[in-house]
């Protein structure tokens, strides 16, 4: 397989060779949203970037409820076009989005930031790109150190600098990921809980939540949950392939129920586990 690649990755910025200056942030707008969650309230908030050259960095807060007591829910979340407008099984982007959305509105209040650093701030083309690094046999995180990009190229201090302007300095913080929790620490917000948001992983998403868990320290439990319907898929295919070629399909029922039975035991544990720690 031949993949043309001509990527510019931020490699200054990656590195840390290149100093950022940020401005003040700034709202600049308020609105009525309705979602079949409820009605929220979205925030937009803007900031000024000197980095050699100026930007303005965008970014929404999406609110329900009173935040002006305790330590409500908070997600961070980075804008994914393919996960979020296309449906791709590929991440968890999308259901992510939706499992913060439901667990605020069941609590009636909290705080999603969504941030405009499209796909871990690498960019839409260079997502396409690792997209490509991964379907040659990559992992997610090989993929973006190929291109020139660290694993994590994300700047949390954005959505902190929203919380403090919000006058909220106590959150759960929705997240798998513990580079989210270090950074508001370090930003001066206090994490009370880091609490799981994880998405049911798919034969499609399951090699990138794998490396997520791995490679980046992300707090997954469901990982094999996915391992074990990979397994089940690829033994099922198999089994597809023999009686195709005519062999006798009794001979394959007691490994086809076995096999739904360890991925109902599977389930089962997982969703115990998930239960005891919300």
């Amino acid at each position: 397989m031949s993949i043309s690649l001509s990527a510019k990755p931020m490699q200054a910025l990656a590195t840390g060779t290149l100093t950022e200056q940020t401005g003040t942030v700034r709202q600049v707008v308020s609105a009525r949203m309705p979602t079949k969650w409820g009605t929220f309230r979205l925030l937009g908030f803007e900031r000024d970037v000197s980095s050699g050259s100026h930007r303005v960095d965008s970014a929404l807060a999406i609110v329900l409820g009173d935040l002006s007591h305790g330590a409500p829910l908070l997600r961070i979340h980075s804008q994914c076009l393919i996960g979020e407008a296309f449906g791709s099984l590929r991440c968890d982007c999308n259901e992510q989005l939706e499992i913060a959305m439901r667990a605020i509105a069941t609590e009636r209040r909290g705080i999603i930031i969504y941030d405009h650093q499209e796909c871990r701030s690498v960019g839409l083309m260079a997502e396409l790109q690792t997209c490509a690094l991964q379907d040659a046999g990559l992992d997610v995180v090989d993929a973006y150190q190929a291109l020139g990009f660290m694993a994590e190229c994300r700047d949390f201090g954005f959505p902190a600098a929203i919380l403090h302007k919000l006058g909220i300095s106590h959150v759960r913080l929705l997240s798998n990921n513990p580079d989210k929790a270090r950074a508001l620490v370090e930003a001066g917000v206090e994490v009370l809980a880091q609490v799981p948001c994880e998405a049911v992983p798919n034969t499609h998403s399951i090699a990138y939540l794998r490396a997520k868990k791995e490679k980046l320290g992300h707090t997954l439990s469901v990982v094999g949950i996915g391992q074990s319907l990979q397994s089940i898929c690829a033994m099922m295919r198999s089994i597809d392939t023999e009686i195709s070629n005519g062999q006798d399909r009794e001979q394959f029922e007691f490994s086809s129920v076995a096999a739904a039975t360890d991925l109902d035991d599977t389930l089962t544990e997982s969703a115990s586990r998930r239960t005891i720690a919300s």
